[in-house]
């Protein structure tokens, strides 16, 4: 049915071009004002269309609204989703006695809660943990973009990620919530009594970066990968085989995140993982003609800088029409093995950049044990004393290369020789190995409602928890605490940083 725009005047305040979408109630409508004014729709009293005040069940083509028409509201906002009254205060701008007292500024700051927002404020600060987005925020411009949905969201985004980098207290993500709702219409959902509802914080997280994937693009005019593709894009190969015949199916495939499926044996995320590969599907057969169940399994041939794993927590209920939770206790570790999953392909690969990081090690621990045993021998005066111990400081090299040439096997020979011989020519490369930095958690019983909340690990190792507006600095055990089993925050989506292969230090590239 189209759309028209229309002008709306509240008290002193007059909103330009306001988008009513005929084919939707006025009731959807009103809760557009709302974000807009913080006026709830129960409160608006909305003048200028046919039959005097706007009903929330009257159809549009009968009020006859044009473009450009104007509307008056009169209704009294709500404090907790109006705009900021004064301008947003930046850290720079503050006077030095008054910068961060708190010492949390270095960390970013929180995000105020405009009515269940919490599934969107703790999405954006887990994707603000990742340095590479922020940078290719900061120079999205746009100009050769369609300015669609996906463009509206990507410029809001950098200008909320902007804001987190600079203000000294927590930032409103008005602009940023009116261009998510706009994009992605669910997350405009309203309750009978007009209040906006909380969402699923997964798909939050799936739709913010699949707009970001459409419009953040390397090279010059675009010509180059998805920047979202090359941080977060897990490519898989499925294997299937056809429980009737031979008929035999190999695909390739790429995702946004690994899912952990929860079942009653599943106790540690690579289970979970494991059984979120197992590829058992019905499809249709091409030779039977008819749908025949295939068994099969997937492997991952091309891992990313940025690891997703959804713990798949939620299913939906039926006789009760909500997404139900699954509370059972499912623990996870600080540092994700992901080399089991892999292809051999890709685990043959992997071999020489995890024997080097393994070789840099036990050469810097060789390196300091020799350093300190020279240290003592020059105190006490006796340089004889330290020459017996100097083979046994050099012993976890050798010792751990007969281990990792076994783990080594066929077809990694090559890559097990040249990192024995020369591990600083693997710096930077993945190693399979992933750091866990952010964990999104949900506090409730169903995904739809409840409490929605992040944990971030930052740059110098702290851990800090933003429960919308608030930080809160964490230790490591209690992030460990968030797998299940109760009813306290329990882990949705983990975030994975990749390990990869350290710089060499001085002295640590030669021979050990």
């Amino acid at each position: 049915m189209g759309s028209v725009k229309v002008e709306v005047k509240w008290g002193k305040e007059a909103f330009k071009d306001v988008e009513i979408d005929l084919g939707q109630p006025p009731s959807v409508f009103k809760t557009q004002l709302f974000s807009l004014t913080g006026v709830p729709p129960e409160r608006q009293k909305i003048m200028g269309v046919k039959g005097g005040l706007l009903k929330d069940d009257a159809d549009w083509a009968k009020l006859g609204v044009k473009p450009g028409q104007k509307l008056s509201m009169m209704g009294t906002a709500d404090k907790v989703p109006e705009a900021p009254t004064q301008q947003q205060t930046f850290m720079e701008d503050l006077p030095e006695e008054e910068q961060d007292t708190s010492g949390m500024g270095k960390y970013g700051a929180g995000l105020q809660n405009l009515g269940n927002t919490c599934y969107m404020n703790s999405t954006v600060q887990c994707l603000y943990a990742v340095p590479e987005l922020r940078t290719s925020l900061a120079s999205y411009s746009g100009a050769s973009a369609m300015r669609d949905g996906n463009h509206t969201l990507t410029v809001a985004t950098r200008n909320l990620f902007g804001s987190l980098t600079r203000s000294a207290q927590p930032v409103p993500p008005m602009e940023f919530i009116l261009s998510l709702r706009k994009t992605y219409p669910q997350f405009g959902q309203t309750s009978r009594e007009g209040f906006y509802m909380q969402q699923d914080a997964e798909e939050c997280w799936t739709n913010i970066l699949a707009s970001l994937r459409s419009k953040l693009v390397e090279g010059p005019e675009g010509s180059g990968d998805p920047v979202i593709r090359k941080l977060f894009g897990v490519k898989l190969h499925t294997s299937l085989k056809a429980e009737e015949g031979d008929e035999a199916i190999e695909e390739d495939h790429e995702e946004s995140k690994l899912v952990c499926n929860i079942s009653m044996e599943v106790n540690h995320l690579s289970e979970g993982v494991a059984l979120g590969l197992k590829a058992d599907r019905e499809k249709r057969s091409a030779t039977l003609g008819r749908d025949v169940v295939f068994h099969g399994s997937q492997h991952i041939t091309s891992l990313p800088p940025y690891l997703t794993v959804q713990m798949m927590r939620f299913y939906y209920k039926a006789d009760v029409q909500q997404k139900a939770k699954i509370l059972r206790k499912v623990t996870f570790p600080i540092v994700f093995d992901a080399i089991e999953f892999c292809s051999p392909e890709l685990q043959a690969q992997l071999k020489g950049p995890r024997i080097a990081t393994k070789e840099l090690e036990d050469r810097k621990v060789g390196l300091a044990k020799k350093q300190k045993l020279e240290d003592g021998a020059a105190a006490g005066g006796s340089g004889a004393a330290a020459a017996p111990a100097a083979p046994a400081a050099a012993a976890p090299a050798g010792g751990g290369a007969d281990v990792e040439m076994k783990e080594a096997g066929e077809g990694g020979g090559g890559a097990a020789a040249a990192a024995y011989a020369d591990p600083a020519s693997f710096s930077g490369q993945l190693t399979g190995k992933y750091e866990l930095i952010g964990v999104l958690t949900h506090k409730g019983r169903s995904a739809d409602s409840g409490h929605y909340v992040s944990w971030v690990k930052q740059k110098d190792g702290q851990w800090i928890q933003f429960d919308d507006d608030q930080m809160i600095p964490r230790k490591e055990e209690e992030v460990l605490t968030l797998c299940g089993g109760g009813d306290w925050h329990m882990a949705y989506m983990l975030l994975y940083r990749a390990q990869r292969v350290p710089q060499a230090e001085d002295g640590a590239s030669g021979s050990a």
